[in-house]
């Protein structure tokens, strides 16, 4: 189906700009032939409207000729020929009606005066429906276009999609490294600490199986993550860890990607706490302003270490996962001093 036959609206926007030109005609053939207003408006707008419906069938005729370097010389000449015979089909219609109206005796002679503007007529046919294909072919490009465009944003979102889930799943056996190492060092001295260690993490490794396949969860859920992430850890740690999260009511509600907070919980543990003799605690912050939330995660450090090797594979698959989630909307920051290190988060609040 003609795309303007699709929709009611668009076929009254087609008719009245058809209804416009029948007037425009109507002027030309009082200027160039024996016409009077009345009768030119009532002789030209109904045919107008008539080749206006025949030039819906240039939309076919643009398909079947599209307008390309190989192509252009046969594509004119099919729009040469399909104009000339719509404008002589028109002008026969022209005179039909030209007879009908002057046999209803409504406008004596009105077949003489249409035979003296069957030239003007026959030229304003062709162009007219030329003018008609050039539209469609404007249309087709345009068309053409825009599905360009819907694939590229197509092509670009499964490519995030992609990157997402690439990064996601890095997540899972960076975190299961670091927590077989755990249960390794325990086993040996403290059997009974890693079983409970086991135990936690197999629950653990259950809830993130569940919450890691959704595209976002509010904050508090991924604060309980975190939380039950650290209580973990403790059976490693003992006295040496301590945890405090702060967040309003406000900031827990904003949707996050899942295990956002996970690798950064784990960087501050394994590369923070790890390295104090007399252990820390993992501070973590979130609170929201007006449309953005803002989310911190800092812990003590050693201020004679050397630096946090091997914990730029978590640092940047949060960074990464924030620019492909939302661009530079979000914002990621790492604040170092020898004493502690802050990494600070920036994303949009949506609900």
């Amino acid at each position: 189906m003609h795309p303007i036959l699709a929709e009611w609206r668009r076929l009254g926007a087609y008719l009245g700009a058809w209804a416009l030109v029948g007037t425009l005609v109507a002027g030309q053939l009082v200027l160039a032939a024996p016409f009077g207003w009345v009768e030119a408006l009532v002789f030209a707008v109904p045919l107008s409207l008539l080749l206006g419906f025949a030039g819906l069938g240039s939309f076919w005729v643009c398909r079947a000729a599209p307008l390309t370097i190989s192509r252009l010389f046969r594509s004119l000449g099919t729009q040469a020929l399909a104009a000339l015979l719509s404008s002589a089909l028109w002008l026969a219609a022209a005179r039909g009606w030209a007879f009908w109206l002057e046999r209803l005796d409504v406008f004596p002679g009105l077949v003489a005066r249409q035979g003296q503007a069957a030239p003007l007529l026959l030229g304003l046919g062709g162009a007219l429906f030329l003018l008609t294909s050039a539209l469609h072919y404007l249309l087709g490009a345009l068309a053409t276009s825009q599905d360009a465009e819907r694939r590229a944003l197509q092509f670009e979102i499964a490519s995030r999609e992609a990157e997402l889930r690439a990064l996601r799943a890095q997540i899972h056996p960076h975190f299961l490294f670091n927590s077989l190492n755990s249960i390794s060092a325990l086993v040996a001295s403290r059997p009974e600490e890693a079983r409970r260690l086991c135990v936690g993490l197999a629950d653990f490794l259950r809830r993130i199986l569940t919450l890691g396949s959704r595209e976002t969860i509010p904050l508090a859920e991924e604060l309980d993550l975190a939380e039950q992430l650290l209580t973990i850890e403790k059976v490693r740690f003992g006295d040496r860890l301590c945890h405090e999260i702060r967040a309003d009511d406000a900031a827990r509600a904003c949707p996050v990607p899942p295990l956002l907070l996970q690798p950064l919980v784990e960087n501050a543990v394994t590369h923070g706490i790890a390295q104090l003799l007399e252990g820390g605690g993992v501070r973590i912050t979130a609170q929201r302003r007006g449309d953005e939330l803002l989310v911190a995660v800092e812990n003590p450090r050693d201020p004679d270490s050397p630096g946090r090797r091997g914990a730029g594979i978590g640092l940047q698959n949060v960074k990464r996962r924030l620019a492909a989630l939302h661009g530079d909307a979000a914002t990621f920051r790492v604040v170092p001093s020898p004493e502690s290190f802050r990494v600070e988060l920036r994303l949009p609040a949506v609900r």
